[in-house]
């Protein structure tokens, strides 16, 4: 099975357990909270913003949030690639357009491939995540205005909070008649962050933002090239598949031209899949001999 399918099918497991959890009244909380009884993983953003809040040094977000340090050292922005059900909410947007453009006749524009090699763009080597941008901009203004007004603000507008009030929400509609205006907010909040503001995840959202600084002292799962089986360093054809397939743009073959920093990597595998030669891989530790490569 593709990488592809099951960063769709992970995330939906993890909806549906803690659906089934909330149903049948397991104090398993949710993905931004979630644990058994007096064990409890916060959101990273929601540990920081529950202190900032209280202005208290609270033990288990503390806990929570040292935790969330140690996992994305050890495994960068895998969450962002393997779990958020953000971007398979993103992909309903997509499916849709998809289907519009079949009705109306209209064939899809093809995606050029190309190589970095021997890009003279100004543009190409300036690298989201290697300086703040307009995440880390909202990662501020949400920690400041928390601080401030003693309440965690951005939890109120979260898309992967959202994603679960609105399941939970109409749930509750139609098992119990609970109607609030919740159900029509709650969705409609969720469509705009993620219909609407198409680059929420690469330009706005704030989780994003903590874990791609952090990730800065990620090195592991990093694509690995093998030269001897890469088209473009073995035979000198120009093939590009495997920057035009990552969502980050991160180009494995060109890192120094790419769009992004290593930062940014969600560990999602789209460029081994991409690989028509199959001379990717994403080892836990890569060798001093394939670092020197790089």
């Amino acid at each position: 099975m593709k990488s592809k399918n099951l960063r769709v099918i992970i995330p939906l497991c993890v909806v549906v357990l803690a659906v089934v959890a909330w149903v049948s009244s397991l104090a398993v909380g949710t993905l931004s909270a979630f644990g058994w009884k007096d064990v409890v993983m916060l959101c990273p953003l929601g540990a920081l913003a529950t202190m900032l809040a209280t202005k208290t040094l609270i033990p288990r977000a503390v806990i929570a949030l040292a935790i969330a340090v140690v996992l994305i050292l050890l495994f960068g922005r895998a969450f962002c690639g393997w779990v958020c059900p953000v971007p398979v909410v993103s992909k309903l947007r997509d499916f849709f357009k998809g289907k519009a453009k079949e009705e109306t006749g209209e064939e899809p524009k093809e995606t050029p491939v190309s190589s970095c090699a021997g890009c003279t763009s100004k543009t190409c080597g300036a690298k989201r995540g290697a300086k703040a941008d307009a995440r880390h901009m909202v990662l501020a203004s949400a920690l400041l205005s928390t601080f401030l007004f003693g309440f965690p603000v951005f939890c109120l507008v979260c898309p992967i909070g959202l994603t679960f009030a609105t399941i939970f929400l109409v749930i509750n509609l139609f098992s119990a008649g609970d109607v609030t205006w919740m159900v029509v907010a709650a969705p409609a909040l969720l469509i705009a962050e993620v219909v609407l503001f198409r680059k929420w995840c690469t330009s706005l959202c704030p989780l994003g933002a903590l874990m791609s600084l952090v990730g800065k002292g990620n090195k592991t799962f990093q694509p690995v090239i093998d030269d001897s089986k890469c088209l473009e360093a073995s035979k000198g054809v120009s093939c590009g598949l495997c920057g035009a397939a990552c969502p980050e743009s991160i180009d494995p073959r060109h890192p120094e031209l790419s769009a992004a920093a290593w930062s940014e990597c969600t560990k999602c595998r789209a460029c081994v899949d991409a690989c028509p030669a199959q001379a990717i891989s994403m080892p836990f530790l890569a060798s001093k001999t394939e670092d020197a490569e790089k």
